[in-house]
């Protein structure tokens, strides 16, 4: 299918130093993130367990899920780097909190987001 649209303007377009309009906001990406993190049941049980108490040991999980330590492991990870969670060594265990600040965040942002 050929287009109408001149070539020679889509090389003049490329070559401007024009800024390029920001289209996704930075709470649009935050909620992305936590709404990745939060994509897993095994995540969604990891958040629930540490909302209703104050900390948890890595270990005590693995007792609890029927899942591999590595496996349990990784979706720790990806809990903690989207924020959701903050982890403490206390060798030879790792104890895992909700970061409440940026629990506090996400709640607000989906919260705004499916009240519209």
């Amino acid at each position: 299918m050929k287009s109408d649209f001149p070539l020679s303007l889509f090389a003049k377009l490329r070559t401007m130093k024009i800024a390029p309009r920001k289209v996704i906001s930075d709470e649009q990406t935050k909620m992305a993130r936590y709404a990745k993190a939060m994509g897993h049941p095994v995540r969604i049980f990891v958040l629930e367990m540490l909302s209703k108490q104050a900390c948890c040991y890595s270990g005590d999980l693995s007792d609890i899920l029927p899942i591999a330590k590595s496996t349990l492991s990784q979706h720790l990870k990806e809990l903690k780097d989207a924020g959701l969670i903050q982890g403490e060594i206390e060798t030879p265990k790792v104890k895992y909190c909700l970061n409440k600040e940026n629990w506090a965040e996400a709640q607000t942002l989906f919260l705004a987001f499916l009240s519209k």
